[in-house]
């Protein structure tokens, strides 16, 4: 889910009006379908080795993940800023037999990072929601205050190795990130800081294009919180 997919404008208001409900309900509604439905492979592979419990599914999009959650046995909660995009979600659970374990709700990151206001949940993912980087530390704890006692916070993000390699473009400075800034600004480098950090890696990953195959590499951050 490219959350920076826009133009090259990369003034702070540009950046912030790519986040909007406004952007992404024209942007979905220009089209049947945006995204493959599948779910992303990151969060395949880091999930595999957890029991499923209740899930909050963070700029869900058409809901990929968060429809393949539910089908794993996850009650999830899959928030957006477009109002299109969860209509398409709830109507993919339905198609997929799995409507009475997914809810949608609306989420707005910049007015309130807190997306679902005191629930708390097993597994916290939010896939490729980048935003600037003067709002990265309040919308990436707002988030993580989601997270119940035991639970875990999966962080998939565009690595920034890719604008170096050109694979892809440079929206706008600080919006792709490494482990680091999300381990750092949760203080889950610290040990007292109620945070385990159970994975920070760069994986790649092949891409299909329209030009062929093309390597790119992700941020993936699984927290665990203990206390």
């Amino acid at each position: 889910m490219h959350r920076h997919d826009h133009d090259h404008d990369h003034s702070l208001e540009a950046l912030r009006d790519a986040l909007t409900a406004g952007f992404w309900d024209e942007r979905y509604g220009g089209s049947d379908r945006v995204w493959s439905g599948r779910p992303n492979q990151r969060l395949v592979e880091q999930t595999a080795d957890l029991s499923p419990g209740t899930a909050l599914d963070v700029a869900c999009g058409e809901g990929g993940d968060a429809v393949w959650l539910a089908k794993q046995g996850w009650q999830v909660t899959a928030v957006d800023v477009s109002q299109v995009a969860l209509s398409r979600v709830a109507r993919h659970a339905e198609d997929e037999g799995v409507g009475d374990r997914l809810k949608v709700g609306f989420y707005d990151a910049l007015a309130d990072p807190r997306p679902a206001g005191r629930h708390t949940f097993d597994l916290v993912s939010v896939s490729f929601l980048h935003v600037p980087q003067p709002d990265f530390a309040a919308v990436y704890r707002g988030i993580a205050d989601a997270v119940a006692p035991g639970g875990r916070l999966l962080v998939t993000a565009h690595h920034p190795d890719d604008v170096a390699t050109g694979a892809r473009h440079d929206h706008g400075p600080g919006l792709m990130f490494e482990p680091e800034r999300v381990v750092e600004t949760l203080g889950a480098d610290r040990s007292a800081s109620g945070w385990e950090v159970e994975v920070a890696d760069t994986p790649v990953r092949e891409q299909v294009t329209p030009d062929g195959p093309l390597l790119v590499r992700d941020t993936v951050v699984r927290l665990r919180r203990v206390k």
